[in-house]
């Protein structure tokens, strides 16, 4: 997962990252069944372009050793959710990211088990001596 997340990623070509996430490496084919059911050559086409534009922008790398090549995302999903984050918190709270996460808070209903889940985050990171 060394590559950086390109900030420019359309929702189409984030549609195919998250195929990879949940699938992980994958032939076009295979990529394009998962996007769209049923779907034609072009719709084949489609995500061979796609993931072109993505092995251009460092997203995802191709295996060109077998007659069909298998994609592979280079980007972690989480590694390209805190990029988004600091991307959104730089252009929005001037790089803060307590504004941010205070927002979402306010704003967002949130299960039981989520909010387990933020206070034990929470705890986790507290400054050391604190209780």
């Amino acid at each position: 997962m060394a590559a950086r997340p390109s900030p420019d990623v359309t929702d189409a070509e984030l549609r195919v990252l998250e195929a990879l996430w949940e699938h992980g490496p994958s032939p076009i084919r295979k990529l394009t069944d998962h996007l769209y059911p049923g779907g034609g050559s072009s719709s084949y086409a489609t995500v061979q372009k796609l993931l072109e534009r993505l092995e251009e922008e460092g997203c995802v790398t191709r295996d060109r050793t077998a007659m069909t090549h298998v994609f592979t995302a280079l980007i972690g999903r989480d590694t390209y959710i805190s990029e988004q984050l600091r991307s959104v918190a730089d252009r929005l709270c001037g790089g803060a990211m307590t504004p941010l996460l205070t927002h979402l808070l306010k704003t967002a209903t949130l299960a039981d088990a989520d909010r387990k889940e933020l206070r034990k985050l929470l705890n986790a990171h507290r400054p050391p001596g604190r209780k």
